[in-house]
């Protein structure tokens, strides 16, 4: 288009030589419109293509990882990762190839064609951009990156305080507190309003002073100042500026689009490094040749245990549960009651020593087997978004509808599900939330029907109320028969026949014995035993 308007402004214009070039211009617009859509076309299927995989193999991955490394991950930011990371990389695989051609091949090769037209005036074009280049590269100095993660954090302190706002105002309000989240929410927002002001002062100038320079008038300017330059030392006429002042333009608009795009480009890499990291976390290790268990008996034997970057939280255990008996774990919180009973099912793997089932340790036992073989009802029970029937079935998935309800009815949740409004077959989860205790039953049902060897439960009655607790009681009656059970208890009431009792304080094992034995020792037991006992006569 530069070449024919030379053509059309020169004195003596050559109307064939005109054609040829328009129609040549028009080929290439169109060639490179086809171009460009054929390139978005396949960079969008390859996008699809990707985004499939990568949340297929999110997926495998998390069903790889050690349970444990879910306790200690923010189900929100598992989640965005695997959705909205998974999403950020839209922009850069989708468009990137094409925006990189954008900014490389058609610059480039108008830059060809300019600097054999002239390159004086070459240089002068490139003025305008490459000072918009060379401030462009300040804002991606370590200070510009900081400043923008710390805007970051407190946007996602800003973000929190708002929903300690909306979720907590009733609890606040019931107590003539509800200026104080307000006071909370007042000072990050405030504090993330002079981090933005301070950031746009310093780095918003920057910003203003690269879109200038890269603006039409000021590329013209340039443009025009150069060719009334040449036209005073060397014969350049207006029509000879017309190259030099399309093609400056269009030098500069990649570069503009660059800039505006880096953001989205950044969080493109920014969430690749996210999934990168999701995807190199180390999976559950599985023997070559598993093991299967000689019998339903557990022994810890000088178990030491440290979360990955932490110290040893649990010292030297040695603990024995034979088959079929009910041993409880006590003692203050983070004793390493939780800790000791997660290392059962392999929810973490030990630091030092073993966990024994049958004689095999839990390293060199299949997954599918250690699952079906101990099975876990834990304090907070998550009713998965299914029908109350297959949130039980669950445990064992060929299981026959009389199968299913022979469970519910021993773990006294059958009425509940009856009174349902589809009874078995309601989906759970779909604005139908059940009670804490109800959660407990079904979870009970649900292990019932597996029908493990061994069951673990942790805390599984802490937060119900009197009624609840009778009724979840009653279930693990029927789940616990016949069982080695290891309990994680907080209310000693609960654990009072249970065929051994094992104080845990500081990761070690302080006291062991049966509930009268300990009682008559008049140790740590003892003591908590009494508190507790005076604490419920209080509240009776």
């Amino acid at each position: 288009m530069a070449q024919l308007g030379a053509l059309l402004l020169a004195s003596d214009v050559d109307a064939g030589r005109a054609w040829n070039v328009l129609w040549l211009a028009l080929a290439a617009l169109c060639l490179r419109q086809l171009a460009t859509a054929l390139g978005l076309h396949l960079t969008h299927l390859a996008d699809a293509d990707l985004q499939c995989q990568l949340r297929l193999r999110l997926a495998r991955q998390l069903s790889r990882v050690p349970l444990g490394w879910y306790a200690g991950s923010n189900a929100a930011k598992v989640n965005e990762i695997v959705q909205r990371d998974v999403a950020a990389l839209h922009r850069l695989v989708a468009h990137a190839p094409s925006d990189l051609a954008a900014v490389v091949v058609a610059p480039m090769a108008c830059l060809a064609w300019l600097l054999h037209t002239d390159w004086r005036m070459t240089a002068i074009t490139l003025v305008a951009p490459a000072l918009a280049w060379w401030r462009y590269r300040g804002m991606g100095a370590p200070a510009f990156r900081e400043g923008q993660a710390q805007l970051q954090r407190t946007g996602g302190e800003l973000a929190a305080a708002m929903v300690e706002l909306v979720q907590g105002m009733a609890v606040f309000k019931t107590y003539a507190q509800e200026t104080l989240p307000q006071a909370r929410f007042h000072a990050v927002a405030g504090r993330y309003a002079r981090q933005f002001l301070a950031w746009v002062r310093r780095w918003g100038g920057m910003g203003a002073l690269v879109d200038v320079l890269l603006s039409p008038p000021v590329v013209l300017a340039f443009v025009v100042s150069g060719a009334w330059l040449g036209a005073q030392t060397r014969a350049m006429s207006p029509a000879q500026m017309l190259p030099f002042a399309l093609l400056g333009m269009a030098l500069c608009a990649p570069v503009a689009a660059l800039g505006h795009g880096a953001d989205d480009l950044k969080g493109g890499l920014a969430a690749a490094r996210r999934i990168g990291a999701l995807l190199a976390e180390a999976p559950m290790p599985q023997a070559q040749t598993p093991l299967l268990p000689a019998g339903d008996d557990v022994r810890y034997e000088q178990v030491r245990f440290a979360y990955p970057g932490g110290t040893d939280v649990l010292h030297g255990i040695d603990l024995c549960l034979p088959a079929g008996s009910v041993t409880a774990l006590v003692g203050p919180s983070g004793g390493g009651k939780s800790t000791l009973a997660m290392l059962l099912p392999r929810l973490w793997d030990v630091t030092a020593g073993a966990v024994r089932i049958g004689g095999v340790d839990v390293r060199q036992i299949d997954p599918a087997v250690l699952y079906a073989r101990v099975g876990f009802v834990l304090q907070h029970t998550q009713v998965l978004r299914l029908s109350a029937r297959d949130n039980i079935r669950l445990g064992r998935p060929d299981a026959s509808d009389a199968q299913v309800e022979a469970a519910a009815r021993a773990a006294h949740i059958h009425a509940r599900i009856t009174a349902l409004p589809q009874g078995y077959d309601t989906l759970l989860g779909e604005g139908l939330a059940l009670s804490g205790g109800e959660a407990q039953r079904l979870a009970i049902a649900r292990t019932l029907l597996a029908d493990p060897r061994i069951v673990v439960l942790d805390e599984a009655m802490a937060a119900l109320d009197p009624e609840s607790e009778a009724q979840v009681q009653a279930g693990l009656s029927a789940l616990l028969a016949g069982r080695t059970v290891l309990v994680v208890a907080h209310r000693l009431q609960t654990i009072v026949q249970a065929d051994q009792i094992v104080l845990l304080d500081g990761g070690r094992l302080c006291e062991r014995g049966t509930h009268a034995q300990l009682l008559a020792a008049r140790g740590a037991y003892a003591a908590l035993w009494a508190a507790q006992s005076r604490v419920d006569e209080v509240a009776a």
